[in-house]
């Protein structure tokens, strides 16, 4: 692959600091109350979440112009979820929520989310690694 576009993101833990090589991006991280922690921060499930919506809400975006159907009113919720694998790691698992309007429910929005599912580099990034569930709603 050429790459089009590279960033880079530095962090010293869950319980730090996380930096963008641009500085554009800088968060402190903590764990979430769930794990432990106090939750004064953001952390890493939260920032996958944000960027996997961001991403697949794209894709979503291109196969609807290729199909010469508008997507603009579409919205995605990712909901990343962090727990305990068989390995006796971690493991996460996601739910996509895709809101269609109104002209998109039914079979046709449905094959539309598939598409972009199969478009998406996180979807494809995470394809045969993590569960990835699809609701539209």
């Amino acid at each position: 692959m050429d790459a089009l576009y590279t960033t880079a993101a530095t962090a010293n833990g869950r319980e730090g600091r996380t930096v963008s090589s641009d500085g554009r991006l800088d968060l402190q991280l903590a764990f979430p109350p769930a794990l432990g922690g106090n939750g004064n921060g953001t952390n890493p499930e939260q920032l996958f979440a944000a960027g996997y919506a961001a991403c697949f809400a794209s894709a979503l975006g291109a196969v609807g112009r290729e199909a010469k159907v508008d997507t603009s009113d579409a919205s995605v919720t990712a909901e990343v979820g962090i727990g305990k694998d068989t390995d006796g790691g971690f493991g996460l698992a996601v739910t996509l929520r895709v809101e269609l309007p109104e002209s998109l429910q039914g079979p046709a929005g449905r094959e539309l989310v598939e598409k972009a599912h199969a478009f998406c580099p996180y979807s494809k990034a995470t394809r045969g690694n993590i569960p990835v569930e699809l609701v539209v709603e």
